[in-house]
């Protein structure tokens, strides 16, 4: 895809801050920097909405972040890292939907645009100034966004239907327990 040099520069912008705050998100899940939870912390807060097994689902959030994250700022293999980093903030928003829209409530605002940034970025390439640029995009051919976004995106979906699932089942166990020590 050929866009011009204005609209390269606004490419390489967008990916630049969008890449940068999934790379910083997404080490505070893996490594615990910035005072992140690391593996442990955010595989518990997992774990506790049922994503399970909790350590696993916050090696792969991490990695969706810091991995799709740090892929779409060099612009490296921008479809693919585009719909991981999509697919994270999809469920990550769905989490927050619980706190209402706005960010400073703790709501979905910040992972939805993320997500719908990252998601653009999958459709819309790199641009030149980026690693696939380098390669005139030999590397990932045109149909491959649209793929891999409804590929990620499903996988997205199952995850939050499953942990809705097994937050339910926990809260029924939770609720009949109550009531079986209250006889």
């Amino acid at each position: 895809m050929t866009h011009s040099k204005t609209a390269n520069l606004g490419l390489l912008l967008l990916r630049l801050g969008v890449g940068g705050a999934l790379a910083v998100h997404g080490s505070q899940k893996l490594w615990g920097t910035f005072g992140g939870g690391g593996i442990e912390g955010t595989g518990a807060y997992m774990d506790s909405l049922g994503f399970r097994p909790g350590e696993i689902s916050a090696v792969a959030a991490g990695l969706g972040e810091f991995g799709g994250g740090a892929a779409l700022a060099a612009g490296l293999m921008t479809p693919l890292a585009g719909s991981a980093a999509a697919a994270t903030m999809a469920v990550a928003a769905t989490v927050s939907s619980e706190n209402g829209f706005f960010a400073a409530k703790g709501g979905l605002e910040y992972p939805a645009l993320l997500g719908v940034a990252s998601a653009a970025l999958a459709l819309t390439g790199a641009g030149r100034c980026s690693v696939d640029g380098l390669f005139r995009n030999r590397l990932t051919p045109s149909w491959m966004g649209p793929l891999a976004l409804t590929a990620s995106l499903g996988t997205a979906a199952a995850l939050i239907v499953h942990a809705r699932q097994t937050r339910a089942a926990d809260e029924a166990a939770d609720t009949a327990m109550g009531a079986g020590s209250r006889d």
